[in-house]
């Protein structure tokens, strides 16, 4: 079964289309890169999948549910979590906590059960901290596990993101530009985590990205957007050798 489809997804702000009857779908353990020029869209279907906007026209179904115009909140909760382009943290709060939070919020406690303290409480708040140390260990955050978030280096920023993002037991993770702004060598770290974390994890992925070396190395498919509208789909090297896509690239002054 597909994991997650749109089908005609289209947006428009007054009298501008954003994005144009796109159709795109994740299998169940895939990477799926979504690329594309500066203003392409991206962003924009992430924003309607994820429920930040309401689509004009189209559908989205999620594990076969459809999930068109859900909250935000009620489309994490089925097991759909995104990271954002800047770095989304609770600024003032530690690594270790950071990654708690992501917990709590998988856990789908009501709000007595947590006022209370009852000992299922006790028993899940012992899991959430077990839990959020294998995951420092896991993502190599445990030696900066007391540091407040907004105290990292940008690096470190991005990787606790998707810290937060797997504390919450995605099946399907969206990850907006994971790469950007760091450093070669950073860069590659990340690309290799997210590997592991698809292995050991079994989450898909459906990742934008600018930083083509890194789509070319750790996608299965890629589907490209301009203008709002999907040009190209298929495999790595097709997509490298696609007229259209280079074009677009070469059109808006950046190449493949």
């Amino acid at each position: 079964m597909v994991l997650l489809e749109t089908r005609g997804l289209t947006k428009r702000f007054g009298g501008l289309t954003a994005v144009n009857a796109v159709d795109l779908s994740v299998e169940p353990g895939e990477v799926r890169a979504l690329i594309g020029p500066n203003g392409a869209g991206k962003s924009t279907i992430f924003n309607v999948i994820t429920g930040v906007y309401k689509p004009t026209n189209g559908k989205i179904f999620f594990k076969g549910e459809d999930i068109t115009g859900k909250s935000p909140n009620a489309i994490a909760t089925r097991g759909l979590v995104r990271t954002f382009q800047a770095n989304v943290l609770f600024g003032t709060l530690t690594v270790f906590d950071n990654i708690a939070v992501g917990s709590y919020l998988a856990r789908k406690k009501g709000f007595l059960q947590n006022l209370f303290c009852t000992a299922s409480t006790r028993q899940d708040n012992n899991e959430i901290n077990k839990k959020a140390t294998e995951l420092m260990e896991f993502l190599g955050l445990d030696h900066v596990k007391d540091e407040v978030a907004m105290s990292l280096p940008h690096g470190y920023q991005r990787l606790l993101g998707v810290a937060v993002a797997i504390a919450c037991e995605p099946e399907l993770l969206l990850l907006d530009e994971p790469v950007t702004g760091m450093t070669p060598t950073e860069s590659d770290s990340m690309i290799g985590l997210l590997m592991t974390v698809r292995r050991e994890h079994k989450v898909a992925i459906l990742i934008i990205e600018h930083n083509m070396r890194a789509v070319m190395t750790i996608a299965d498919r890629i589907t490209v957007i301009n203008f709002g509208e999907k040009i190209a789909e298929g495999l790595p090297k097709e997509i490298r050798e696609n007229p259209k896509v280079i074009k677009a690239y070469l059109g808006s002054g950046e190449g493949l």
